[in-house]
């Protein structure tokens, strides 16, 4: 594959998450939502690595490492989004006994990350040509 088409691959593979994710709000499944709001900005950051280094991208859901090993210089509140919607990632396939990240996951909660997790994304394809 080309440069461009890894690039490629790693959008559309973006795109059907937050789809999916957008199909999780709809059925109100809001942890699932924010789970896949994680995979669309994971995806996203392999795409800038992918552009930048022209190498596949690591083997990683770390969102602030996959940042840095991207080379993006980030501000502290997007530093601090990524860190937290990483959590996410693990919150939502790993729940604890009380399944206190599901309860947290309100309408509300959900749709202020989702929001900030779009602003993040549009940010994350700037950096692409």
């Amino acid at each position: 594959m080309t440069r461009e088409e890894k690039i490629a691959y790693w959008l559309k593979s973006a795109e059907t998450d937050w789809t999916v994710a957008e199909h999780l709000v709809e059925k109100r499944d809001y942890s699932y939502a924010l789970f896949f709001g994680h995979l669309h900005l994971e995806k996203l950051l392999k795409a800038v690595f992918v552009y930048r280094y022209d190498e596949v991208p690591p083997f990683t859901h770390r969102l602030p490492f996959l940042a840095e090993r991207a080379g993006l210089i980030l501000s502290e509140e997007r530093l601090e989004l990524l860190e937290t919607v990483t959590d996410f990632n693990l919150e939502a396939r790993y729940p604890d006994e009380k399944f206190s990240f599901q309860q947290k996951c309100t309408t509300e909660f959900t749709a202020q990350y989702l929001d900030k997790i779009k602003e993040m994304a549009s940010w994350l394809r700037q950096q692409l040509p």
